[in-house]
């Protein structure tokens, strides 16, 4: 499964930026990418590894809920 890099804005809208198939290549150029990341803009760069892009779109757009106080 390979690994997408997405640049997310304030309204949720994604912009797929890069597709990588190891993970030290991705964890790499998003580090890089979030680098190169004016002070002003208000995205950020997120990885996630999908079977496919609209997998991936998917799950990045879901709201999760916080964690409970106290559990690890």
């Amino acid at each position: 499964m390979p690994y997408f890099i997405y640049k997310i804005d304030l309204n949720r809208n994604l912009e797929l930026l890069d597709t990588c198939s190891k993970y030290r290549e991705a964890r790499d150029l998003a580090r890089k990418l979030r680098s190169k990341l004016p002070a002003e803009d208000t995205g950020t760069i997120k990885m996630i590894h999908a079977k496919h892009e609209q997998e991936a779109m998917h799950l990045l757009k879901q709201v999760r809920e916080p964690r409970p106080m106290g559990e690890e």
